[in-house]
């Protein structure tokens, strides 16, 4: 029977250590979470500035639904492009630098967007390997020659353009990468863009809000212009603490792309509660210099607390700080005993994460406070000795 083969591959996931648990939260996003009657400290959230449940955001959300209502009722380009998504795809666009910004449902269908759209039979595709899901799947979609580069790699990438006989290209890569909290090299990125004529497609969910003048993203992170084979994909529902995603680019790749891009026609739009709610967040991230300090401090505290240990974090500048562990069962292990102590700390394992190293994520925010993230160190320091 077809459900008995699902059990038993069910079975095998619980067996390899790698079977998700889903938990119901019993408190709104933040710093402190309360999951079956157990109150913990959550370093779960990619909240990273604290935004999610500020009462500037939820006061700009209610006067949005007694304003817009709750739903759109129909796709962007039939009858659900609201006054409110028109301001903050302005906004959005004004922040970033780019001609003009585009706003998706969510990240994940941004980017099954964004690729399909731009190449396909016939063109190539050159991607980090440890690219986010979102866009491996977007690159099959796309049905393009899929060529992945070792991570970072860019005289491997250059090798892959060189030999390319595409009719076009496209480099497709992370900003931030969700599970070693790294950055990708841009600047080297956008300048074999431009030697080899392809596109440069960023995916910045994990920087946009963070990283950057005034939290701009990777891209002003590293300095580098809004140039005209650049799109950046950037996601609301993390830094930005509400929902919804928004890729910016040059005005003809935005038409394009809302001509073109089926996970953009084909779908309803989102509330504009949710957007009257992100104009106000944009506001809050602008001025959110003294939030991103705080959180580069806890980053600190982090890594300086941990760097005599037997765990081993990886090089990240970032707010996603991965704590290696290696075995999947030890890392489950370890996660379970820190919720003991009502610390939540998720375990990563694959297929998330290459086999052999699964961790520890941990993901602090501006929300947190200096004593938790002590309390987190003193339990990892404590069971790096047992």
């Amino acid at each position: 029977m077809i459900c008995d083969e699902l059990q038993g591959e069910l079975d095998a996931l619980q067996r390899d250590g790698l079977k998700r648990v889903r938990r119901t939260l019993e408190l709104p996003c933040g710093p402190l979470a309360r999951v079956d009657g157990c109150s913990l400290i959550s370093f779960c959230s990619n909240d990273y500035l604290g935004l999610a449940n500020d009462p500037a955001l939820v006061a700009a959300a209610c006067a949005g639904a007694r304003t817009w209502g709750v739903g759109s009722g129909a796709s962007h380009l039939v009858s659900g492009h609201l006054g409110p998504h028109a301001v903050l795809e302005e906004q959005l666009a004004a922040f970033t630098g780019f001609d003009r910004a585009l706003l998706f449902s969510t990240g994940y269908m941004a980017n099954l967007g964004i690729v399909p759209a731009l190449v396909g039979r016939g063109d190539a595709v050159f991607a980090d390997r440890l690219n986010h899901a979102s866009l491996i799947d977007a690159v099959q979609l796309a049905r393009a020659d899929s060529q992945r580069y070792p991570h970072a790699d860019l005289a491997a990438l250059e090798r892959l353009l060189a030999a390319s006989t595409a009719r076009r290209r496209l480099i497709l890569t992370d900003a931030v990468f969700s599970m070693d909290g790294d950055l990708a090299p841009l600047p080297g990125l956008l300048a074999l863009a431009e030697r080899y004529d392809a596109w440069l497609v960023v995916d910045d969910a994990h920087g946009f809000g963070v990283l950057g003048r005034q939290g701009r993203g990777s891209i002003s992170h590293f300095g580098l212009p809004a140039d005209r084979r650049l799109i950046c994909m950037g996601t609301l529902g993390k830094a930005a603490g509400a929902a919804g995603a928004f890729v910016a680019a040059n005005a003809t790749v935005i038409e394009w792309l809302a001509q073109r891009a089926r996970s953009y026609i084909f779908t309803t739009a989102g509330s504009p509660l949710i957007a009257c709610a992100l104009a106000t967040s944009l506001e809050l991230i602008a001025a959110g210099d003294a939030r991103r300090a705080h959180l580069w401090r806890l980053v600190a505290q982090l890594r300086d607390g941990l760097a005599d240990t037997r765990w081993r974090l990886l090089a990240s500048p970032t707010a996603i700080q991965p704590v290696i562990v290696g075995d999947n069962h030890e890392t489950v292990r370890l996660a379970a005993a820190l919720h003991e102590r009502g610390l939540w700390v998720p375990a990563i394992r694959p297929p998330t994460v290459p086999k052999g190293t699964a961790r520890l994520r941990v993901s602090l925010s501006a929300a947190h406070s200096e004593a938790q993230v002590a309390e987190l160190v003193g339990a990892l320091r404590e069971l790096a000795c047992a």
